[in-house]
């Protein structure tokens, strides 16, 4: 069973899609550690409920950089969790080393988009604006770029004459929700075998 750790500074539904896995026995996990650097984030509360253990991520007042020191500091703490992969759902901060160095090969992100098309912010606005026909969302590995590391899963949304940017967002969620811990479950294979 994998140790998973979880970084997110929003509502936490992805991190909730994976605890759901993991209580539905479709995804051998534990989740041993949910950090957010947003104290108020709703992240914290659902895993409080699910009696998960919780953390703040001191980011020295800074609203987007996430400092070195800080790195150091989350890298120490789910190391010291045992934590065997690093799950980011929602979290809105770069990583960079030490974290990327202790963990390399061992993060995840799911980002709403059809990789590598409309990387960064509000990916699914983005398609709209472009006038895409399709978006969708990726399960891949972080790296030190934005939204560039390799692909392990994606899925496909299609876009509708009549959508909106909440419409299509709430549409591209579902499917995140079912393939984060169906990715989670491939990558933990995965490492078991090497």
């Amino acid at each position: 069973m994998i140790r998973l750790g979880i970084l997110g500074s929003g509502s936490g539904s992805n991190m909730q899609a994976i605890l759901d896995a993991i209580t539905a026995g479709t995804l051998e996990a534990e989740i041993v550690l949910v950090l957010s650097d947003i104290p108020n984030a709703y992240i914290l509360e659902r895993a409080t409920r699910a009696g998960l253990r919780t953390g703040l991520i001191d980011c020295r007042g800074l609203t987007s950089k996430f400092p070195e020191e800080a790195q150091q500091e989350t890298a120490e703490a789910l190391h010291q969790s045992g934590v065997e992969l690093i799950c980011l759902a929602g979290f809105m901060r770069l990583l960079r080393a030490p974290l990327l160095d202790t963990f390399g090969g061992r993060i995840l992100n799911i980002h709403p988009s059809l990789l590598p098309s409309y990387p960064g912010l509000n990916a699914w606005a983005q398609a709209l604006e472009a006038g895409a026909r399709e978006s969708g969302c990726t399960v891949h590995y972080v790296d030190a770029g934005m939204d560039t590391g390799q692909i392990v899963a994606q899925a496909a949304v299609p876009v509708l004459s009549d959508d909106t940017a909440e419409s299509l967002h709430s549409r591209i969620q579902i499917e995140e929700h079912r393939i984060y811990p169906e990715a989670i479950a491939k990558v933990a294979a995965e490492m078991r075998r090497d």
